[in-house]
């Protein structure tokens, strides 16, 4: 699989919805994590991201606005031991209880589906990484309709056993702009990580992501040595 650059494809997709980024530094020194979301609508625009304990949720930033908080306010990073968990939606906190219950990613997402935002049945991306006596390892999954058919749960999970220096992987909901949107198809996309810094590799996301429909970007960098991580938020709005 061709290795893309993610800047190009987020230049190159205006509403690629909402993302997500797992790999590692070309050093090897970091395993990197990155999530955004993008809006279309008043309700989906206004938000933004906040840090809650070693994790981030969602919030609106006009409550004024919130006309339907069902898909919109979640967790989409927590934390459980040794094992960081990006999702798109409520089922970072299924997949956390899951784990807590001696559960693996699969069996806990076994309980979850596509979302029920008839008719683009938005696809559920999750991911989730594990640094364990210096070594680095990760899973991405995607629970999506049958081609926009909702009477079937499509349920995909990529693993990779050992992350690769200078590599990484990039899911996203929709392929593209559309109505309905259409789901992303296909295994994760094989993406360059370079070594840029924390904020260099924020910015390039940021700026690289269509700038009326963007909203909110959300990295962290977890030395894979220590478990030490540093983390950045980028809202739209405030």
């Amino acid at each position: 699989m061709e290795i893309k650059s993610l800047q190009k494809e987020l230049r190159n997709n205006p509403y690629p919805g909402r993302g997500i980024v797992i790999g590692e530094t070309s050093d090897g020194r970091y395993a990197v994590t990155a999530y955004f979301i993008m809006g279309r609508s008043v309700n989906s625009r206004n938000r933004i991201f906040v840090t809650d304990g070693e994790g981030i949720r969602t919030q609106a930033y006009d409550p004024s606005k919130l006309s339907d908080p069902s898909l919109i306010i979640y967790a989409p990073v927590r934390v459980f031991g040794n094992q960081t968990i990006v999702t798109n939606g409520d089922q970072t906190d299924t997949v956390y209880d899951g784990l807590a219950v001696g559960k693996s990613f699969e069996e806990a997402l076994e309980a979850r589906e596509f979302e029920p935002d008839a008719p683009n049945y938005t696809p559920r991306i999750s991911g989730v990484m594990e640094i364990e006596k210096g070594a680095f390892s990760y899973k991405m999954s995607i629970l999506k309709s049958a081609d926009g058919d909702p009477s079937c749960c499509c349920r995909y999970t990529f693993s990779y056993d050992k992350s690769l220096a200078g590599e990484g992987r990039f899911i996203h909901t929709y392929q593209q702009d559309g109505n309905p949107l259409p789901s992303f198809e296909g295994e994760p996309k094989r993406i360059a990580v370079g070594d840029e810094d924390i904020d260099s590799f924020a910015k390039g996301i940021w700026e690289s992501l269509n700038e009326e429909n963007k909203v909110s970007l959300f990295v962290r960098y977890i030395e894979i040595e220590t478990g030490k991580c540093e983390s950045r938020i980028i809202n739209k709005n405030g």
